[in-house]
């Protein structure tokens, strides 16, 4: 075969090509944002300080993705202002272009922080309420966010455990059983957007080792929240939660109703458990009353709290057992049964040896 010098010339040139685009297209990723998520980090630059040396700074804060891409993006556009020395405030969500231009703005004067505790087993009647008490923000603002529709869409593009399901027009609270109740520190100048978001940017943190394990789920994660913010409520304790949870995916799988009291409670709107239902509220249809027949088979439209991750992994991880039932008495204690029967013995015995839980009028 003839060698063509030409064609070495033509390989060379086309492998050059391929090679120069491959590294293009490598530079402008890692030149990207290291995540959509809109996550704040203080940072402190020391005095003496430069752009070039602070590379380790910002990547250990997750601001970068990487300390070599970001020198030759310094190097290819250098900073037109000096580096002061003293506090920034950057976001995950900025590229490399961003975060240039807000160190080259000079330190910041490090806002007012509030601390807020949100506590597990509480609905958004309550997260609510620990809005308008910490923040300027009205109970209508936090209620129109929640109901605006357009906002929830951005939601749902943003974060991958959201979705239509949300919207559902008979859901009270299109946020219940997401907003991961935790203690946070806010900007006491935060809006409900920014409260919202960093509560999901923790729910998102805590369901993504489990992302694996809820997509092979015959539920969709929505259900399975649902049926978490129930359990929150219903378990004596936390050792009896996934028994508490294979219960319920019992009754689920055999078409009956969950027949749990808080879910009539939350329909309602009867926000603690001071007082025994009335046969009115038990009997009535509604999409939240897992006491009454035409919830047979179902999970309410929503949850009704927001869950611990306790709760969250005991619907992905049940008990496998038999039973139908369970009670549980007032030192927290669950009992099951697997019978009617069993489970009505059960519950004259406690009431016999004083362990019943008796609810004030």
């Amino acid at each position: 075969m003839k060698f063509s010098f030409k064609k070495l010339l033509l390989f060379l040139f086309i492998l050059i090509i391929i090679c120069a685009s491959s590294l293009v297209g490598v530079y402008f990723y890692l030149i990207g944002s290291v995540t959509k998520e809109s996550n704040s980090k203080v940072i402190n630059i020391s005095e003496g300080s430069s752009y070039s040396s602070i590379a380790g700074v910002l990547k250990e804060n997750g601001l970068i993705k990487s300390e070599i891409a970001y020198k030759v993006y310094i190097k290819l556009n250098p900073p037109t202002e000096m580096l002061e020395y003293g506090d920034y405030i950057l976001k995950t969500n900025y590229d490399l272009e961003e975060v240039v231009n807000t160190l080259g703005k000079g330190s910041v004067t490090l806002e007012e922080t509030v601390k807020v505790t949100f506590v597990e087993g509480k609905n958004m009647r309550y997260v609510i309420k620990k809005i308008t008490e910490n923040f300027n923000i009205t109970e209508e603002e936090v209620l129109k966010k929640l109901g605006d529709q357009d906002y929830l869409d951005l939601l749902i593009e943003d974060y991958w455990f959201l979705t239509d399901e949300i919207k559902n027009k008979e859901i009270y609270y299109s946020l219940e059983g997401y907003l991961y109740p935790d203690t946070y520190e806010f900007y006491a100048s935060s809006d409900v957007d920014d409260i919202f978001r960093k509560m999901l940017n923790n729910m998102s943190k805590k369901l993504e080792p489990l992302k694996e394990s809820i997509d092979n789920s015959k539920y969709s994660l929505h259900q399975m929240i649902t049926l978490a913010s129930i359990i929150e409520q219903e378990a004596g304790n936390a050792g009896d939660r996934k028994g508490v949870a294979g219960v319920f995916y019992n009754r689920l799988e055999d078409n009956w109703s969950l027949g749990s009291d808080v879910t009539t409670y939350y329909a309602e709107k009867i926000d603690n458990f001071g007082r025994d239902l009335y046969k009115s509220e038990l009997n009535k249809c509604n999409s939240y009353n897992t006491r009454h027949s035409c919830m047979a088979g179902k999970l309410p439209v929503s949850a009704i709290c927001n869950p611990g991750m306790e709760s969250i992994s005991a619907t992905i991880e049940p008990t496998d057992h038999k039973y139908y039932y369970f009670v549980a008495d007032k030192n927290g204690k669950t009992y099951f049964n697997e019978t009617e029967s069993g489970h009505n013995k059960t519950t004259r015995r406690l009431k016999s040896e004083g362990l019943w839980i008796e609810y004030e009028n």
